[in-house]
């Protein structure tokens, strides 16, 4: 498919896969990591926070599959594994330091909204349990 008539609004267009693998957190804390430069495995999970082995393997292969991770295999006793962006993983440093800059710029409006919500969420439930408690007794 050319990339003049790609369009991830196209319910089976590819780039939806795309968008997927790029959109994806764990893409991005990754991404943001080896920005600063190589790293090994264990340093990844280190620096990124909350993210599981299995996790860290899967969205590894995929990013390197997609050719915006290079794995380096030393062949070396302890063997020893390096990550680095490639040229085309480097074109995301922006674009996801960006969103990732704008999340933490926005965090408190964003949780001040989902606590009002919670709260409209808590009174609509409690209301709608009053009217059924109302019906059941007339």
């Amino acid at each position: 498919m050319k990339s003049s008539s790609a369009s991830v609004l196209k319910p089976h267009c590819p780039s939806r896969i795309v968008l997927d693998r790029i959109a994806d957190k764990w893409t991005a804390l990754i991404i943001q990591v080896l920005a600063n430069g190589t790293r090994r495995y264990a340093s990844l999970q280190r620096e990124i926070g909350g993210i599981s082995q299995k996790m860290l393997t899967q969205t590894l292969r995929s990013l390197e599959r997609d050719g915006l991770v290079l794995r380096k295999e030393y062949p070396i006793v302890p063997p020893k594994v390096e990550y680095s962006l490639t040229r085309l993983g480097r074109t995301l440093i922006d674009p996801l330091n960006a969103l990732c800059r704008w999340s933490e710029k926005h965090l408190p409006e964003l949780q001040a909204n989902r606590t009002r919500a919670r709260h409209i969420d808590s009174a609509a439930s409690h209301e709608a349990l009053r009217e059924k408690e109302l019906a059941a007794i007339k």
